[in-house]
């Protein structure tokens, strides 16, 4: 599996790149291979303001539909709107074409709460 290390996760399963006081956030190439083949992802919270762990979207696969939870609070200023015509981009890429959102972060010591590469890698074993 690939855990870039210059990203952040969650116990939940999304990675986390900081840019200055913009995140971009997907989920991981563990729970992609967990969930399987994705088929659909919604997200409709461009706009919104959400609090960390708060849900910003689900993502569906062939058996299973599963939330999205925002590692950290802020705006969404962007969502990936390739994957309502490629969702298997999540499987496929979900480092880059897979990304989901991105977030204005309000709050920058949250990411402190955040699991170093050794840390989510050591977790998923």
């Amino acid at each position: 599996m690939n855990f870039p290390d210059n990203l952040k996760y969650t116990k939940d399963h999304e990675w986390v790149l900081v840019d200055g006081d913009v995140a971009t956030i997907g989920i991981t190439d563990f729970a992609q291979s967990e969930l399987g083949d994705i088929v659909f992802v919604d997200i409709s919270s461009q706009g919104d303001t959400l609090a960390a762990h708060e849900v910003f979207g689900t993502v569906e696969a062939v058996k299973t539909v599963s939330d999205l939870y925002m590692p950290l609070s802020g705006e969404v200023l962007e969502v990936n709107g390739g994957l309502d015509s490629a969702p298997e981009s999540v499987n496929s890429d979900p480092y880059g074409a897979g990304w989901m959102v991105k977030v204005k972060i309000n709050n920058p010591s949250e990411l402190d709460a955040l699991m170093s590469h050794a840390d989510y890698t050591a977790m998923v074993g």
